[in-house]
């Protein structure tokens, strides 16, 4: 494809349909798959992979590589037989003293060692203090190589694309902190409800008062904090069965309401 017919693609309303698709993919799992067929259309590839690296550029090493997304057809370019220690990457010279974006180019080895070396390859990297952002397309090295032309195209799209990997791979980190915080809540919610289950029980093993199953379980969940109507949707009952249930539960008790309730588990 020329470089002229490339240029005529970006001009075309589904240019900016598939970029619309790719920026309302960021953060993802699509995203890799929307940056393929969007680079496809333009410059002829067959895999994509998005990785955000870890520098320690002091040490001229690698802390870690992540990868954000990968995408393509694999069978076209079979996984290398050796993977050597990342710190010989043949990427990481050119990316420690970059300052503006890189483009690089990697023409294809019959006996490399490393991840896609036996593939033709570009590269785009963008620099964020000791973080780099790279989208490394691939062809199979019974293809031809990445012409002249086309990699002068890749190069000025790279104003579009390494920005949104950049946005990706931030979005992706708030969204994986955010589970990662829920899932602690949960766990110490769960947690401490195990605990005042077992209080509750406890405490009422002490008496000569028996409960219900549907008592004690609204008792159970008013005390964890559940509202009336939250407690009326679990167990599919209308809210006034469950102030019910809580009347009686509260008078076998000795309490009135949540508050007599509550005061009932600590003793008071």
């Amino acid at each position: 494809m020329s470089l002229t017919s490339s240029i005529r693609q970006m001009e075309s309303p589904h240019f900016y349909f598939e970029l619309g698709e790719l920026i309302s993919s960021t953060g993802n799992e699509h995203f890799a798959t929307r940056m393929l067929h969007l680079v496809d259309k333009l410059v002829p590839t067959h895999l994509v992979d998005l990785s955000e690296w870890t520098l320690d550029e002091q040490q001229a090493s690698v802390l870690d590589i992540t990868l954000l997304g990968s995408a393509g057809l694999k069978e076209d370019l079979p996984a290398p037989r050796i993977l050597h220690h990342r710190n010989d990457h043949p990427l990481l010279k050119e990316m420690l003293g970059m300052d503006d974006s890189l483009l690089i180019q990697m023409n294809a080895k019959a006996n490399s060692p490393h991840v896609r070396g036996t593939s033709h390859q570009c590269n785009l990297v963008s620099r964020r203090a000791n973080r780099r952002y790279v989208i490394s397309l691939y062809r199979p090295h019974t293809q031809p190589v990445f012409s002249l032309t086309q990699l002068s195209f890749l190069k000025c799209l790279s104003d579009t694309l390494l920005p949104l990997i950049e946005r990706h791979a931030q979005t992706s980190r708030q969204a994986l902190r955010a589970e990662s915080v829920n899932a602690a809540l949960e766990s110490q919610t769960l947690l401490e409800q195990s605990q005042l289950q077992r209080e509750f029980y406890k405490r009422l093993s002490l008496t000569d008062i028996t409960l219900s199953a549907r008592e004690q379980e609204v008792c159970l969940g008013l005390l964890t904090g559940g509202t009336v109507p939250q407690m009326a949707e679990k167990l599919s009952v209308k809210n006034s069965s469950i102030e019910t249930y809580l009347k009686r539960a509260a008078a076998k008790l000795g309490v009135s309401g949540r508050h007599g309730l509550a005061k009932w588990m600590v003793g008071a």
